[in-house]
Order: structure tokens, then C-alpha cells, then sequence
């Protein structure tokens, strides 16, 4: 799948000691979650379970179509066939590629994905309040805020809310 400036990809077992350099970027990871340090015996692990067919989880890896680098990745993981609905989360990875709505680019094409191939119904997200420009590029892609979730995570020494955001197949018609 791609866009004007990049496309989704599978995951290939090369990606791993790339993935493995942005999930030991502290600063970046306290962005979306708590840090806990990985080792690479403990990531090659995932990325070979990753490469495994999941029945509750897309993954894929975002790259810019200029250069064919890998700057990060998306998923769609909790999908649920019953409910129709699923999870959204994203990172980019490579910092030169913030700020430039690559990652707006690459969330509308796994909402495609997600609505159009999966036929699902609902995808949400969580997202810390703080977190302004992702909020923001949520909106942009078409996300309704419909939660706060009161000091749900504990990063660096204080509580952070978390903001739900979700969108329907609906809204995007």
C-alpha cells in the first residue's frame, strides 16, 4: 500500500536491528509508553514472533518512498472479528521524519486497510494528552476524541493522562 510519500510494508527480518535502535531510544519511547529496556536477545524474539501470522495483529513496517528507508512503524493489534474494531498504533522512529505528515500519510493508509480489507468498524487509540502533535495528527486523520483516561501511566516520575481517540468506518464515508 502506498501514498504520495510512503508506503506500508511487511516486516522483513532485516528490519530488526533498526526496530532495535528506535525501542532502546528513551526519549522517543517515553513518548508513546514506559521505557523498559530490551534486550537483543529479547528483540529478536519479537521480531521473529512478529513474522509469524497473527490473527489479532497487522503490523507493518512505514517507508518513504523517496529514499525506500524504513522510518517506522504501524499496526493495527486487539483485532477483534466479533466487535470489528481494533487498535491503532504508530511510531516513527527516524527524528528527520517528524513534522513532515508522513505519519498522517501512513495512519490514512492503515485506516484504509483497516476498513477496507478487514471490513472493520471502529479503530481507537490511546495517546498521552500531552503529547500535542500527535493529538493533533490524530485529528487530522479524522480521529473523534472520546475519553480521558485520569493518570493512567506513570512516565519519569508522574502521572500522565491518556486521551481515547477513536474513528468510525462511517465517519471516514
Amino acid at each position: 500500500m502506498q501514498a504520495e510519500h510512503v508506503r506500508l510494508r511487511s516486516l522483513r527480518k532485516e528490519d530488526g536491528k533498526l526496530l532495535y535502535q528506535w525501542i532502546t531510544d528513551r526519549d522517543l519511547f517515553i513518548q508513546n509508553a514506559p521505557y523498559k529496556p530490551v534486550s537483543e536477545v529479547e528483540h529478536e524474539k519479537w521480531v521473529e514472533s512478529m513474522l509469524l501470522e497473527h490473527s489479532d495483529l497487522v503490523f507493518f513496517v512505514i517507508e518513504d518512498l523517496a529514499s525506500s528507508v524504513a522510518i517506522g512503524t504501524c499496526k493495527l493489534l486487539n483485532v477483534n472479528a466479533l466487535h470489528r474494531s481494533a487498535e491503532l498504533q504508530i511510531r516513527i522512529g527516524d527524528e528527520s521524519a517528524r513534522g513532515k505528515g508522513l505519519g498522517t500519510e501512513a495512519v490514512k493508509l492503515l485506516l484504509n486497510f483497516g476498513f477496507q480489507d478487514l471490513n472493520l468498524h471502529r479503530i481507537y487509540l490511546h495517546v498521552f494528552k500531552a503529547n500535542k502533535r500527535a493529538v493533533r495528527a490524530y485529528e487530522k486523520c479524522g480521529f473523534h476524541h472520546e475519553g480521558l483516561l485520569r493518570q493512567a501511566a506513570f512516565i519519569d516520575g508522574e502521572w500522565k493522562d491518556v486521551n481515547v481517540m477513536g474513528i468510525l468506518k462511517t465517519d471516514e464515508e
